[in-house]
């Protein structure tokens, strides 16, 4: 019976620690979230325009060699 008393100890302060630290965090605003949002889109969308124009000019040069 001690050690069902000491799980459940170890339980309660388990969820009292986990609150603890939930209070500690420090959440983002909803318009610190729109911007970084937004900046990974925009980033997401330049790096993918450069990796197809990349593509591209190599698929062109391959093309050109085999050609030859």
């Amino acid at each position: 019976m001690g050690s069902e008393k000491n799980i459940e100890t170890q339980k309660n302060s388990w969820f009292t620690g986990l609150k603890a630290e939930f209070r500690k965090i420090i959440w983002p605003t909803k318009e610190n979230v729109a911007k970084e949002t937004t900046a990974v889109v925009i980033t997401s969308i330049i790096l993918g325009l450069i990796i197809a124009m990349l593509d591209f000019v190599i698929q062109y040069g391959v093309n050109f060699l085999v050609g030859l």
